[in-house]
């Protein structure tokens, strides 16, 4: 074990402990920083301008969750339901769409995309998923974007910058729109490979589920080599929705353990776990070891690729506190918890501000 440190902040005038824990060594060649939904911390989320500011600080792949609309167009969003994420709700025309759905086994009361053409949908605009603690500064100001869009856009700011920045996919409930008519699966493959820059820049699809990115894996086979796969992981006691809809037993947590891992390596390239699940908070909500998750993932050839650091202390662990206010904007602390986070071995990580991730990556 090692002994304990201390993380100088002079700009606060104070000091905290550093976790305690083991280092363990990512298996990429290059620690990859991974614009959640753009830079969602500065930028209402799953638009171009949050995209447009991840690029510019920094992120390797910027994220857009996709979901369908009526007429078959993936669009950003982080779920169907877009009454919290958009101002749906004040448009008078829209009231009689609102209901309550089962998305994934849970009901839902709002408005969904899937009840949307794309037309209406660009009629409508972001607001902010938190505004408790990003306030709404730029609600009202930007659209929905489709997938295409977002494909064009983030060639042209590569170009601009003189990178290559690569697209990092979700695609959300996929039994669900599957079961509405509306597969997303070949449809989004389809896209990439229409665009000249997604035929070769770097892609990477991800889901909760399993069958998809098992169909995704058959169906990309050695054709395409710039696209890989991502297996994202939920709460332990969770179960992926596909295999409760087919009636299986398959938790979160079984495929977290040595056996699942080898499993998940038959089709993906990559698992994407909570931070938490790779060192997890003790009961004061403070660091505690990291858990074998890393080194078992590696042993298996497995990324590991968690989400999501963010730069507010309620989203951060105790340790990396400034003062007592939740609300408090902490870059030194976001900072220092992503490091500890590298220290136990990810080959890549998703955060809310990939300006602070970008100087956690390159400032060590």
């Amino acid at each position: 074990m090692k002994p304990l440190c201390w993380l100088a902040l002079v700009t606060l005038s104070l000091a905290m402990p550093c976790a305690v824990h083991a280092v363990e060594k990512p298996i990429a060649a290059k620690v990859l920083v991974l614009g959640h939904r753009g830079a969602s911390a500065l930028r209402p989320e799953h638009t171009l301008a949050s995209y447009a500011k991840a690029i510019a600080d920094g992120a390797d792949f910027v994220e857009p969750d996709l979901v369908m609309t009526r007429d078959g167009v993936p669009v950003a969003r982080h779920e169907n339901e877009i009454g919290g994420t958009t101002d749906v709700a004040a448009h008078r025309e829209f009231a009689g769409r609102k209901t309550t759905k089962t998305i994934d086994g849970h009901q839902v009361t709002g408005w969904f995309t899937e009840d949307f053409t794309l037309a209406e949908l660009k009629t409508l605009r972001a607001r902010e998923r938190l505004p408790e603690f990003r306030g709404i500064k730029y609600d009202g100001q930007f659209q929905i974007p489709t997938l295409e869009e977002i494909i064009d856009f983030v060639a042209a700011e590569a170009a601009a910058q003189g990178r290559v920045v690569g697209l990092i996919p979700e695609i959300k409930h996929g039994t669900y729109f599957q079961k509405a008519g509306l597969p997303m699966e070949d449809r989004v493959l389809a896209i990439f490979d229409a665009h000249a820059y997604t035929r070769t820049a770097p892609v990477e699809i991800q889901s909760f589920e399993i069958a998809n990115l098992r169909y995704l894996r058959g169906k990309l086979g050695k054709s395409h080599p710039n696209v890989r796969l991502l297996q994202l992981l939920d709460d332990p006691n969770e179960q992926p929705y596909d295999v409760v809809a087919a009636g299986g037993k398959l938790t979160y947590a079984d495929m977290m353990k040595p056996a699942g891992l080898r499993e998940i390596a038959g089709y993906a390239d990559a698992i994407g776990p909570n931070i938490r699940a790779i060192i997890p908070l003790d009961k004061d909500g403070r660091l505690g070891q990291p858990t074998a998750l890393a080194h078992d993932a590696h042993a298996v050839k497995l990324e590991l690729h968690p989400y999501t650091f963010r730069p507010e202390n309620h989203f951060q662990a105790r340790n990396f506190w400034q003062g007592s206010d939740p609300k408090t904007f902490n870059e030194n602390g976001s900072i220092a918890e992503i490091r500890a986070y590298l220290d136990a071995g990810v080959d890549a990580f998703f955060t809310d501000d990939p300006a602070l991730g970008r100087k956690a990556v390159d400032g060590r």
